[in-house]
């Protein structure tokens, strides 16, 4: 009995996969939870991307953006939670922007090298041909960073799903991180075996229904040896 609570089999978790599915709490709370990953994930996606290309391509806004970027890096997941939470209060803008800032240096330090790394003779030859700054944006830079972006995609989503759960955990009334805390405090471990399960099941779908199609799709352009 002590063994079974413990350690529940896979029959009483798929039990309880099944009836949290049935009553409709689990596919709410996983929508509430995907939902902030997605809206979380395109603001620092689109921010970090803008500041990272800035960073690499101007070397005044690197120098002034730079400090910080370093103290976004390393300042703890759990901190910037929790100060969200204390200036704006424990609202759904806080957890977003919390999950947001938390991604936001990853997405800005694979750009910035991205920008860095552009070829400075595909720049000289627009320039040679006249293009415009848009068209020379479209077909000259971009094609370049996509591989990078794909990248800052692949490695800040996986941030954005630990992160959401920590918020959800500390201050919000939904959402995955919500129900594991509430089963931890009852020591309902066929409860939390059966989120967990479903939460990484979630992660693997997306991951590879969107995030592996991306990334194959932004190394097309390149030649293979």
């Amino acid at each position: 009995m002590a063994h079974s609570r413990m350690l529940p089999g896979p029959l009483t978790v798929a039990s309880g996969i099944v009836s949290e599915t049935t009553n409709g709490e689990l596919p709410y709370e996983m929508g509430c939870t995907l939902a902030r990953v997605i809206v979380s994930f395109s603001i620092a996606l689109v921010l970090g991307s803008l500041a990272g290309y800035a960073m690499g391509r101007w070397k005044t806004v690197d120098r002034y953006g730079d400090p910080w970027l370093v103290v976004l890096l390393n300042l703890p997941a759990l901190v910037t939670i929790i100060f969200c939470y204390i200036w704006i209060g424990l609202t759904e803008p806080a957890a977003i922007l919390a999950v947001a800032l938390n991604k936001l240096p990853n997405v800005i330090v694979v750009m910035r090298e991205g920008t860095r790394a552009l070829d400075p003779e595909l720049d000289e030859m627009a320039r040679a041909f006249r293009l415009t700054g848009v068209v020379r944006l479209r077909h000259v830079v971009i094609p370049q960073l996509v591989p990078y972006f794909a990248a800052a995609s692949r490695s800040g989503l996986s941030i954005a799903w630990k992160i959401v759960l920590v918020a959800e955990l500390i201050g919000r009334p939904n959402g995955v991180g919500f129900v594991l805390g509430s089963a931890f405090s009852l020591f309902d471990l066929t409860k939390i075996l059966s989120y967990a399960l479903t939460f990484v099941l979630l992660m693997l779908t997306v991951e590879n229904l969107l995030v592996q199609p991306l990334e194959r799709r932004a190394q097309r352009w390149r030649r293979r040896a």
